[in-house]
């Protein structure tokens, strides 16, 4: 299946025989699973109306369903902005509507996954014990984030450790050069988890590595989301990674049924080395990421590779999203303390937001930070399309004197989600909160720094789909030494930043405003 070439900048990769036949087969795979899709829901709808024209109570059963369902709307945990989508849903089509909304809402095809990580949850909750002289210090207790690590922890196995070594990367080029280095030095194992992995030479030149390393006894773990069999990736690609020696796997590949089961994406982004260093940030593996490809402009994300005790929170990450469909998870094999120690730097917690467990861990982390600051909060996002909640969070600590600052893509990757962004700006600029737009391009990365204190880098988007939908993973710092490098990297960025105003505003183009302003009623389903 796979043969040797050697590319124009010399580097050895592993490529399909045949390109045309792997987009081929790409491509009608996803034919085949819209059509299927497609006809799924044309069968619903139809049953619908054939009931409702033959059964005599057909019609006053779906009224009563309606009225239940809107019953069921009002009194369900939900953000008030998502209710108000569901509302416009059930006006416009009301008994599909409400059958989407109860659909969505018992979630039949994520049954078995909610299970699973319930029970990984229960088993793993305290494999890595919290170091309780580091907990009770006056300087966390201070500063509130001994109570975050305790909300945290409700949720998860998430300690807070103070002997690590974390730096920070201000670029894709910058981190990939770093994950190549330390690739190389795995005696044991690799873990990798990304939301993307394209073939290319990013991806290239980790699989030469990854497949010398596995011939020479190295445990070799690979884990995407099953959306790249639909763009990236062949839906073999498991079976091809097997026969250079590493473990591969999808997570929720697509398949041809239609089913809440694919709303839910491993949106993380996780690279563990013999349980020694850990990487995190925006950064998948392809080559757009490393500016190797031009899509939207120059592509300007982030990343942090920790080293330290902290490693083992991410190797726990890691083996409970790929234990979700093994029978007997081994983690005490590969969790295991360090000989290694590091001096005191600040404070360290990685953590993971589940969408499955009913908490909003991402967004409450962020609102923390945001009602807590005292002087900053500066934040780089892809995406603002955020709910009423995180938005009443940025007006209020712009209003009581917190400069806080947006850095947004300046060229968007979608302009659905960007035109959405767009809608914010007038509330928030008019509360104080300064968003500007990132003229050289594209800005990936997910960043939020505070006070010279405080920062976060991770997956965690400003969106609903990274709030409330995906997988997701980060770092929280407290007083560690690379903070001050993730706020000299915004102040670096926000000199390459237009400003938005109101008179900026005023002259948007009128496409962004018409179909910001329309895409409003859904925003909550993007």
């Amino acid at each position: 299946m796979f043969r040797r070439k050697i590319p124009d900048d010399g580097i050895m990769r592993l490529i399909p025989k045949r390109r045309k036949g792997i987009l081929r087969l790409i491509f009608s795979r996803l034919f085949i699973i819209v059509l299927m899709l497609a006809l799924q829901v044309l069968i619903l709808i139809s049953m619908y109306y054939i009931f409702r024209d033959i059964l005599p109570y057909a019609s006053l059963f779906f009224e009563v369903f309606s009225l239940v369902m809107i019953a069921w709307l009002f009194n369900c945990e939900m953000d008030s902005t998502a209710k108000l989508t569901w509302l416009m849903i059930f006006m416009l089509s009301p008994v599909p509507g409400t059958l989407l909304f109860f659909l969505t809402q018992k979630d039949f095809g994520n049954y078995a996954i909610k299970k699973r990580t319930s029970e990984l949850n229960r088993m793993t909750r305290h494999k890595i014990k919290q170091d309780k002289e580091v907990f009770r210090r006056e300087e966390l207790n201070s500063s509130g984030t001994d109570d975050l690590c305790r909300y945290l922890n409700r949720t998860g196995c998430f300690p807070i450790y103070n002997c690590c070594d974390v730096q920070y990367f201000p670029s894709g080029e910058e981190k990939f050069a770093a994950l190549i280095e330390e690739l190389e030095k795995a005696e044991s194992f690799i873990f990798m988890e990304y939301f993307i992995i394209a073939e290319g030479y990013m991806w290239g030149k980790i699989l030469e590595i990854l497949k010398r390393k596995a011939e020479n006894g190295v445990e070799v773990r690979v884990m995407y989301d099953g959306m790249c069999e639909m763009s990236t990736l062949t839906h073999d690609y498991p079976e091809r990674m097997a026969k250079l020696g590493i473990k591969c796997k999808a997570f929720a590949p697509i398949m041809p049924f239609l089913s809440t089961y694919y709303n839910y994406r491993d949106h993380r982004k996780i690279l563990v080395v013999d349980g020694k260093t850990a990487f995190t940030g925006g950064i998948n593996l392809a080559d757009e990421y490393i500016n190797k490809r031009e899509r939207f402009g120059h592509w300007k994300d982030t990343a942090v590779m920790i080293k330290g005790e902290a490693v083992r929170s991410f190797t726990l990450m890691f083996l409970q999203m790929w234990s979700i469909d093994e029978k007997n998870p081994d983690f005490d094999k590969w969790i295991v303390a360090q000989n290694e120690k590091f001096p005191e730097n600040g404070y360290v917690m990685p953590y993971s937001d589940c969408p499955l467990d009913g908490y909003k861990v991402g967004e409450n982390v962020y609102m923390d930070i945001l009602n807590r600051a005292t002087s900053y909060v500066h934040i780089m996002t892809p995406y603002l399309i955020i709910d009423g909640e995180l938005e009443n969070s940025l007006r209020f600590a712009a209003e009581r004197g917190i400069d806080v600052k947006i850095i947004l893509p300046g060229i968007p990757d979608k302009k659905a989600a960007y035109a959405l962004a767009k809608t914010h700006y007038k509330s928030l600029i008019k509360a104080g909160v300064k968003i500007y737009e990132y003229t050289p391009g594209f800005v990936h990365s997910k960043v939020f720094v505070c006070d010279d204190e405080k920062a976060v880098v991770g997956t965690i988007n400003l969106d609903y789909r990274s709030l409330y939908h995906h997988f997701e993973c980060a770092s929280y710092m407290y007083r560690t030494g690379c903070i001050r490098s993730i706020e000299r990297d915004f102040q670096d960025t926000l000199k390459k930043c237009r400003e938005v105003t109101p008179e900026t505003i005023k002259n948007e183009k009128l496409f962004y405003k018409i179909w910001g302003r329309i895409l409003k009623f859904v925003a909550p389903l993007f």
